[in-house]
């Protein structure tokens, strides 16, 4: 279960395909390319256990740079390409990276970070270069397409994209192992999924982040094929899938939104008879919009719940939703533990911290603070989020907890009137969150991105508030709606609500009133 081994026994198949250029990477080229690569590391004293960077767009070199890494026991970094130069720099500096790669397309930052970067003497640019960047290609092409003597498995180490504070790498804690072993995301995707070598898997997100990056590495690992959307489009897709007989795909609840908000005859016109299996994860998916997709695609949808730190994980197919709907599934690595504020573990059904027990264990590099953080005395993690257990063992999350809205002294999870709000034929994308009012503390706030901007006004926020106020407990309702034209949403799926949040809180020293 490594490319190495796909490219001696089929080695002219694709391991994967760009979607907008067309440009297809073999299983040869990659395990070729990614030799040289892993040699060019060893030139310039790159050891197991070294760090890399890649600011990166999704382009043709991703996965050769994460295969050599992988194959030379090195960490590597993918860092956000919509990130400022100094944030870039703060991650480079923070994981330690020795060498830093970037690309023509993102000259324009890669020029502010030439005179930063202070600890890594190694920089290279894929398709062109400027001052400061030596070029890629030409360098990599000088060294043999032979394996390094001392291969071992390297890993990736990820950023948390925290709204708040600096964010922060997570390190999993792994002993060594040889290139070609096995791990429990492929377990998953093998038994659950169904995915071999036979698999067409269409990526339609940003690479740098971990769903995408781990599932395609996956794919190559089994032998199938990647189909890498360059930018997501919803009708773009729905094209790819049946050009390409896509069998399986990873996606967030903001795609399923752009899909169903497609004309009828748009969605109608394209054959996604081909898939076998649609996975979801990332963001919370309002019950309608799950089971519009369902009636489309058919009992192919599956979810999951996890967070780059990989301590635990809950699953569930569709038929499992539909008996226990608004869950995201149940644990199938580590044991669900929900926990009230002093730690104590409470009985089915009622909400608190989510935890896991026997997970797999992490930590947050360069912060042993944040690390204890994450765990409670009895050594369960946690990424911070809030749910209940159901009498089957299902999770239903809540809320993230740092969202929590505490009104007259009565705690209220936003995520419900968010997932209302989603459903209305006029609302495009929506934040709920709290914001000062000086007689309860907090009120509710509503931002909305209308379908179409020019609805935007008195009338329309007054027939979202109706809307909210037919369906849902009155102190679960926004009190107001403000109108944006677009959210600060990362390509994802994510949310970064907190940056709406704090335009609310300007001023304030504390976010008690």
């Amino acid at each position: 279960m490594h490319p190495y081994l796909h490219a001696q026994k089929h080695p002219d198949k694709p391991a994967y395909i760009m979607a907008g250029s067309g440009e297809t990477v073999t299983y040869r080229q990659l395990d070729q390319q990614s030799n040289r690569i892993a040699q060019l590391f060893r030139s310039l004293g790159l050891k197991a256990g070294s760090h890399i960077a890649l600011f990166l767009e999704n382009n043709a070199r991703f996965f050769e740079i994460c295969w050599a890494a992988q194959r030379s026991g090195l960490i590597y970094t993918a860092i956000s390409s919509r990130l400022t130069a100094a944030e870039v720099d703060y991650i480079v500096g923070d994981c330690g990276a020795k060498l830093f790669i970037t690309s023509k397309y993102l000259a324009d930052k890669a020029a502010e970070l030439a005179p930063l970067l202070k600890g890594a003497p190694h920089r290279y640019m894929i398709d062109g270069t400027i001052p400061g960047y030596e070029p890629w290609e030409a360098t990599v092409a000088r060294f043999p397409a032979t394996p390094v003597a001392d291969q071992t498995a390297g890993h990736d180490m990820l950023y948390s994209s925290g709204t708040t504070g600096q964010p922060k790498g997570v390190l999993p804690v792994v002993e060594p192992q040889p290139i070609d072993f096995d791990n429990p995301l492929l377990a998953i995707t093998r038994k659950l999924y169904g995915m071999d070598e036979d698999t067409v898997y269409l990526s339609p997100a940003p690479l740098y982040h971990a769903a995408p990056l781990r599932f395609n590495m996956s794919v190559m690992r089994l032998g199938g094929t990647s189909v890498i959307m360059e930018h997501f489009d919803a009708e773009e897709f729905l094209k790819l899938v049946g050009k390409h007989k896509i069998t399986h795909s990873q996606l967030v609840p903001t795609m399923f939104v752009r899909f169903l908000k497609l004309p009828e005859e748009v969605r109608q016109k394209y054959d996604v008879s081909s898939l076998k299996c649609a996975i979801h994860a990332a963001a919370p998916c309002p019950i309608p919009t799950k089971e519009k997709m369902i009636e489309w695609w058919g009992p192919i949808v599956w979810e999951y719940y996890g967070g780059t730190e990989g301590n635990g994980l809950t699953m569930c197919n569709a038929s499992e939703w539909m008996a226990h709907k608004g869950t995201v599934g149940r644990a199938v690595v580590g044991t669900l533990k929900i926990c009230d504020e002093d730690g104590n573990e409470l009985p089915q059904g009622e909400a608190g911290t989510v935890y896991f027990a026997d997970g797999r264990p992490f930590q947050y590099h360069n912060d042993p603070k944040k690390t204890a953080q994450s765990r409670n005395a009895k050594g369960w993690t946690t990424l911070g989020d809030v749910g209940y257990v159901d009498a089957d063992g299902f999770l239903h999350l809540t809320d993230r907890k740092a969202f929590m809205i505490i009104s007259g002294g009565v705690n209220i999870y936003p995520q419900e009137a968010e997932n209302l709000l989603i459903t209305h034929p006029k609302v495009m994308d929506c934040a709920v969150f709290g914001v000062p009012n000086a007689d309860f503390g907090e009120e509710v706030k509503a931002v909305v991105q209308p379908r179409n901007v020019a609805d935007a006004g008195p009338a329309l926020a007054e027939e979202l508030l109706a809307f909210c106020r037919q369906h849902l407990a009155d102190i679960k309702c926004p009190r107001s709606i403000d109108f944006e034209a677009e959210l600060p949403r990362h390509p994802t799926g994510k949310l970064y609500k907190r940056l709406l949040r704090d335009r609310y809180w300007q001023g304030r020293e504390s976010r008690i009133v």
